[in-house]
């Protein structure tokens, strides 16, 4: 694990690599995505336990290796980084064995954090999904990939794979009914629970005024 000086140093290299390797996100994606939830994950942590290093260093590198910004290679860009910097072999594999359980892979998928470390970074993600900054980074993404806002004929799906939900299209609504309102139900700790009620009855009304508008109502 190495001492309390040597993880400062991990987590500050981190950091520094992080925000260069996330500057130009537009998606959603960026730094400050990257910031709130390692943040938010240590919120989490003083509240339910776990190893604060793996929790810290595994929130700042939980999108390194993200599907949905991807650029096709296979090779693991968080091994390669963990390595870089010197970790031992049993803390990489309990890093990338945290951020692998980190993502959403559709409604009817299962995605269950183990270790209390998991559970914690994968709640911090979600939370960082819904709510007033959730729905601005939803736009954002779809924006990002060339989807429309809303189209009254496509219907939310409830994914029954990783496959089929990596493949959607859909309108940027969509997502709220195909991801966002299920995440509260699927928070693993009783804190994250408790601030993602306030954050889905947000959204809740926000779809309550976006369809209201719609319809062009008064």
């Amino acid at each position: 694990m190495g001492s309390k000086i040597q993880q400062k140093q991990h987590i500050s290299a981190t950091e520094n690599f992080i925000k260069q390797h996330f500057a130009s996100d537009s998606s959603g994606h960026d730094w400050w995505h990257i910031h709130r939830v390692r943040n938010m994950a240590m919120h989490l942590s003083v509240q339910e336990g776990g190893d604060s290093f793996l929790i810290e260093i595994a929130a700042l590198l939980h999108d390194l290796d993200d599907w949905k910004l991807s650029d096709g290679e296979n090779t693991s860009k968080t091994k390669i980084w963990l390595n870089k910097i010197g970790l031992s072999k049993n803390d990489t594999e309990k890093i990338e064995e945290i951020i692998e359980q980190v993502s959403f892979k559709g409604a009817g998928v299962v995605t269950k954090a183990v270790s209390i470390e998991a559970q914690i970074v994968q709640d911090a993600d979600r939370l960082d999904a819904i709510g007033a900054i959730g729905i601005a980074r939803t736009f954002a993404y779809g924006g990002n990939k060339g989807r429309l806002l809303y189209h009254p004929e496509v219907e939310p799906e409830m994914h029954n794979s990783f496959e089929e939900y990596k493949k959607t299209t859909a309108p940027t609504i969509n997502h709220f009914y195909e991801k966002l309102l299920l995440l509260k139900d699927r928070m693993n700790t009783k804190t994250a629970l408790k601030i993602a009620e306030e954050r889905h009855r947000f959204m809740e009304d926000f779809l309550a005024q976006f369809f209201f508008e719609w319809d062009c109502k008064k």
